[in-house]
């Protein structure tokens, strides 16, 4: 009669470990696309708004500073996503 002896028990973490999280480029992405949209949303609620007035100071044209910054922060959301979120096709 023959027996068959079974591998050792290997313990292993059932949760990955922290160090594995900080190699995760989707994670990283999607941090700093947050932290750009967060600093749209803290200058539209208290950063100051552009004014632009003639020469004779009659008129004043006054647009908001958070969608100069939202313009550039959907151009850096476009960039981060594509390098990001994309993969290879190989």
């Amino acid at each position: 009669m023959a027996s068959v002896s079974h591998e050792p028990v290997r313990y292993g973490h059932e949760r990955p470990q922290w160090a594995e999280f900080l190699r995760i480029p989707e994670m990283w992405a999607s941090v700093a696309i947050v932290a750009m949209w967060l600093a749209v949303l803290f200058d539209a609620v208290y950063g100051p708004s552009i004014v632009s007035t003639n020469g004779a100071g009659t008129q004043a044209t006054t647009v908001p500073s958070a969608i100069v910054v939202a313009l550039f922060a959907f151009l850096g959301t476009i960039s981060v996503a594509k390098h990001g979120f994309g993969r290879d096709q190989q």
